[in-house]
């Protein structure tokens, strides 16, 4: 019942907000006393003026659920929904008073050219204001569609199927958003990746782990609200896998004397697994590790990069190698190397270090693995590697393929029906990007439970 109140509620709203636009009141009091006319003319502004500021919401739980950001984004979406509806009502409206106004003398065009006028300004208004609350609020959005907004949006035709695409997304984010804040306030309880050992996440060659870009995305928030606590690896973002190793080795043992946890529950994306199977079965680390999940991490190498390393002339490899490290030790690393990084990854060092490496039998070792169905199942360069990739190491996520991530007591792999895929960057939410078919935050909530249900 609340729910159609609700709609009536917008109905009544919308039908008002397009009065106040089209001024149809204006062109009927013109027969009438000036008064009249100045009232209605301050009514419709100032209701008008009150829709831009606080516009009725399309959904009713915005009054009790959500922060503020969820907020301005219902708002948003709600004004684009109001100016796509207000503007069909004054096309129509503006086509019916064409039959009804004069045209013979100058006093019945001038009032159809300032009718047509308030329409396109009152639409005009309502579009900006909603875009500029969703550039602010949405996070679904990204850079190519903000820019389409700030290149196009005067473009005819062009500009409301533009609008419509930012009205749909605004919609789908608020929804999957709130949707997580009811599931999260349901099992707040439960705590659910409360785990009796805390998590260390381990980032991947070519990132650190850095406060304002978090390399995990929103799955680090999402795992908090749900109890886990959580330290981060913070070894350097491309060295050796015996001196990243190491690094690790002495942060979890510096966690482990600081905190008195016993041991860590350690989850590691892509080469960050390689760099904890050597701190594990070297470095001295085993007893201070409860479980290992590793996610898309090249157990066996990659092929393409043998490939790569063996075509790249010596003059460029060394030059990229210079470059890098130069740039990443103004970012924090003490000793980039990454030419020791890339070559660690390639298919002849991991084999040889698997045979090396014995999994340690104090830990338990799981894995998983992720697939792209096409080069268009990611963005940018991971659309650009993946064919590379398959062409020598086969069904892959853009750099790592299924048959090298398969590690440890159990795996498992992840395929979506459908074209989207999982890319290497889905897996730790680098886009911050709201899969229909996969959400990865929930993802990680239910690969942590299920460490606290096998008593990790």
């Amino acid at each position: 019942m609340t729910r159609y109140i609700h709609k009536l509620k917008i109905l009544l709203f919308t039908l008002f907000l397009a009065l106040s636009m089209n001024m149809a009141g204006i062109v009927q009091a013109v027969h009438a006393d000036g008064i009249r006319t100045t009232v209605y003319i301050l009514s419709a502004a100032l209701f008008f003026l009150y829709a831009n500021i606080a516009p009725l919401t399309l959904y009713p739980e915005n009054k009790r659920m959500g922060g503020k950001r969820l907020k301005r984004l219902d708002k948003g979406a709600s004004l684009l929904f109001y100016a796509g509806l207000t503007m069909t009502v004054s096309t129509i409206w503006l086509i019916r008073l064409a039959f009804c106004l004069s045209f013979e003398n100058m006093k019945g065009i001038l009032l159809y050219v300032l009718a047509v006028l308030l329409c396109l300004c009152g639409g005009g208004i309502l579009l900006c204001n909603g875009s500029l609350r969703l550039f602010a609020s949405s996070l679904q959005m990204g850079i190519r569609y903000r820019l389409a907004l700030l290149l196009l949006w005067w473009v005819p035709i062009v500009n409301l199927f533009l609008f419509g695409r930012l009205y749909r997304l605004a919609c789908m984010e608020y929804e999957t958003e709130l949707e997580k804040e009811e599931l999260n306030a349901v099992r707040k309880k439960s705590e659910c990746c409360h785990t009796k050992y805390p998590l260390l996440m381990v980032h991947g060659v070519f990132f650190r782990d850095v406060r304002f870009f978090n390399y995990w995305g929103r799955i680090p928030g999402e795992l908090m609200k749900n109890g886990a606590q959580i330290y981060y690896g913070n070894q350097q973002s491309a060295a050796s896998v015996a001196e990243c190793g190491q690094e690790l080795a002495g942060r979890i043992k510096q966690i482990v004397s600081e905190t008195g946890c016993g041991k860590l529950n350690v989850i590691a994306h892509s080469k960050g697994g390689l760099d904890m199977r050597y701190a594990i079965s070297r470095c001295g680390a085993a007893e201070y590790v409860a479980s290992l999940t590793t996610i898309d991490t090249p157990h066996r190498g990659c092929l393409f990069a043998d490939y790569l390393l063996q075509k790249a002339p010596e003059r460029l490899r060394l030059y990229l190698d210079g470059k890098y490290n130069a740039a990443l030790r103004r970012f924090g690393d003490d000793s980039p190397d990454f030419l020791g990084a890339v070559t660690d990854l390639t298919a002849e060092k991991c084999l040889a270090r698997n045979e090396e490496l014995p999994d340690s039998g104090q830990v338990y070792y799981q894995s998983v693995a992720a697939a792209m169905r096409g080069a268009y199942s990611a963005r940018f360069p991971l659309n650009l590697t993946y064919d590379l990739v398959k062409r020598f190491d086969g069904e892959n996520d853009g750099l790592v393929s299924i048959s090298s991530a398969l590690w440890g007591n159990v795996y498992q792999e992840l395929h979506l029906k459908g074209r989207r895929g999982i890319s290497h960057g889905d897996l730790i939410d680098l886009n911050r990007e709201n899969i229909r078919e996969f959400d990865v935050r929930e993802f990680y909530v239910n690969l942590v439970n299920d460490l606290k249900k096998k008593g990790f």
